[in-house]
């Protein structure tokens, strides 16, 4: 009987599920607690994310912090669904309380209670914890429109003065109102981001065959104030100072050029700039009778008699003032962003400053810019002439100049509006007065202009008004617009200026072998034989003293500078006005202003490839280009 009760195992299966119990009922609470955990996570992220997103566009409607924060609040518990809205906490940070300026971000806490985990503690004779909680946590962050700076890259050139393809109106006259379009759209969604500072900026560079960086810098920083860089004295001779009165000389001492000897009177020893020398002219507007008292009589070396000597005196007044037009900095600092600093003097900038060119005659070819009376040339070359200082000094019977002429040719262009906050209303006003106050007049030099739109945008020296360049949240973007390609010119192959009262109709000549007119580049061939022009220029020959060898060597320039522009992050837009692709020359400038523009960020095309973003454009739908543009820039400051 005792055998029959230790060998009977009916009992075992009810002991065994007993033992089992605990482990199949607490694998049943994991997986109960799991899938519930899991659901409400996921609901809380969801919750997350649309408060996110509809807290953003409540910014932008110009919601308050407090306002905005309330609204986050109510619209994320109002989305949590099956979680219980005591079981989270929303904290929200709003885009002026974090760097980048543009970010908003949210964090969500949820403490789940497990439903089943406490009993199955309790199966193993655990003490279940009431107020135990599991922790999750989750952030969303969302971009809040980027803060945009937008530097307006306009073409001033004399052809802009054409009447557009497919209009009745001028090129410029279509520009300024596109232009404005643009801005004010932009403007208005700028208007509503009023928890970021300066949301929305523009400036406005205008370019013909130069940029002017305004008269009212000729004191600044990064200006060549001293004289120190290399091209600063490059077409002047100041050796010849001394052939004209050996006490009044210009002597080189550390780096700068000085006033030296006793001639100079109390200006001894103050430096010599292209600054100094607008300052130097002067011209004769009259004459006035002044007296002093002397000798009226002498013999033999004794004065006889004394009274009062009478004399006819010049009356003189300034000739003219820098109009604010720049060279273009030597190689490579013509091409990049770089900062003037004081080590590299090459890297400052330095005033434009035509010199006076011999007023001797090639035949039946006149001279080009005779705008100084140096009539005394007589034993001088052309060259020699070219470089001659003394006649800066003495004052000239020719009449006052402006832009454009005198020392002041080829600077035609007014000048650059820096980044102005256009949300505010004087802002608006100060960037559309710009605009409307553009003329057309002068070559083409986009290589220039693009060159200054980026160092308006960018957050160094010389235009320092955007934010700094490693700021998160902030898109800086060049837009070019041109109807030309790049031009330079030959002295043989444009109109020769006023001389001897007549307005000559065909070339001038280059007796002094400069290969150009004067320009932002200086001239093709300077006094040493060198040129700045072909300097880092690809596919050109520097022997090839041709106007469209010129235009290649801009256009080589213009294609580094997008390149470098690009890599320091900018966005290039670019758009041909009434440019055919038809014309070999034109297709030339076609294809380098698409290859300039940067990758659409939003847009691409049928073969899942970015666009470009250039556009080609008449006269006739310019207006449709320009509300791409700025539907572009839309697209950049919104996203989730």
């Amino acid at each position: 009987m005792l055998r029959k009760f230790v060998h009977d195992r009916r009992g075992n299966f009810a002991m065994m599920t007993v033992l089992a119990m605990a482990p199949i009922m607490g694998v049943a609470a994991l997986v109960v607690d799991y899938s519930q955990i899991s659901r409400q996570r996921q609901m809380t992220l969801n919750a997350l994310d649309a408060a996110g997103i509809a807290t953003a566009r409540y910014l932008t409607q110009g919601a308050t912090d407090g306002e905005a924060k309330a609204y986050a609040l109510d619209f994320f518990q109002a989305n949590l669904g099956a979680v219980k809205p005591e079981n989270t906490k929303l904290v929200v940070t709003l885009p002026n309380q974090n760097t980048g300026g543009g970010t908003l971000k949210l964090e969500a806490e949820l403490k789940y209670a497990p439903i089943f985990y406490p009993v199955f503690q309790k199966l193993r004779g655990e003490a279940a914890d009431a107020e135990q909680k599991i922790d999750f946590r989750a952030q969303s962050e969302v971009r809040l429109k980027n803060t945009l700076e937008v530097a307006l890259v306009l073409d001033n050139s004399g052809s802009m003065d054409y009447t557009s393809t497919g209009s009745f109106e001028k090129r410029l006259a279509i520009l300024k109102k596109a232009a404005k379009e643009l801005v004010k759209t932009i403007a208005a969604e700028g208007a509503q981001m009023k928890q970021i500072e300066k949301p929305v900026q523009f400036g406005v560079v205008p370019f013909a065959a130069s940029v002017n960086v305004g008269a009212d810098n000729a004191g600044a920083s990064w200006m060549d104030t001293d004289g120190r860089s290399p091209i600063h004295h490059e077409n002047f001779d100041w050796s010849t100072m001394k052939d004209d009165n050996p006490d009044k000389r210009v002597e080189f001492s550390g780096g700068v050029y000085y006033k030296r000897g006793s001639a100079w009177g109390e200006e001894e020893d103050q430096k010599v700039t292209r600054f100094t020398l607008y300052n130097e002219m002067k011209r004769i507007v009259g004459t006035q009778r002044e007296r002093e008292w002397g000798c009226t009589y002498s013999w033999a070396g004794r004065c006889y008699r004394e009274g009062w000597i009478y004399k006819d005196v010049d009356v003189t007044a300034s000739y003219t003032n820098w109009s604010g037009c720049v060279e273009m900095r030597p190689y490579p600092y013509n091409l990049n962003d770089d900062a003037p600093v004081n080590s590299r003097p090459e890297t400052y900038f330095v005033p434009m400053f035509a010199p006076d060119e011999t007023n001797q005659t090639d035949g039946g070819r006149p001279a080009n810019n005779n705008w100084w009376d140096d009539d005394d040339n007589v034993g001088r070359s052309p060259a020699r002439d070219l470089a001659y200082m003394p006649k800066y000094f003495k004052p000239s019977e020719t009449a006052a100049t402006d832009a454009d002429e005198g020392p002041n040719a080829s600077c035609t262009t007014r000048p650059i509006t820096p980044l102005t906050d256009v949300g505010k209303v004087e802002g608006l006003n100060k960037i559309n007065t710009a605009i409307d106050g553009m003329d057309a007049g002068g070559a083409t030099n986009v290589t220039e202009g693009l060159a200054w739109g980026w160092r308006v945008v960018s957050g160094r020296a010389p235009f320092s008004e955007g934010r700094p360049d490693t700021e998160k949240g902030n898109d800086k973007v060049v837009i070019v617009l041109t109807d030309g390609a790049n031009t330079y010119y030959t002295p043989t192959s444009i109109t020769a200026q006023s001389y001897s009262g007549s307005n000559y109709r065909y070339g001038g000549n280059d007796l002094a072998g400069s290969k150009s007119i004067y320009s932002n580049y200086g001239y093709v061939r300077n006094r040493a034989g060198e040129s700045r022009l072909f300097k880092g220029a690809t596919g050109v020959s520097e022997y090839d003293y041709s106007n469209s060898n010129y235009s290649a060597a801009m256009t080589s320039h213009m294609s580094a500078i997008c390149e470098n522009a690009k890599s320091d992050n900018i966005i290039v837009m670019t758009v041909a006005l009434d440019l055919d692709s038809r014309d070999s020359t034109e297709k030339k400038q076609i294809d380098a202003l698409k290859a300039c523009a940067s990758d659409s960020r939003t847009r691409k095309d049928g073969n899942g490839k970015p666009v470009k973003l250039f556009w080609n454009a008449t006269g006739g739908d310019l207006d449709d280009a320009f509300k791409a543009i700025g539907d572009e820039l839309s697209n950049l400051r919104i996203v989730g």
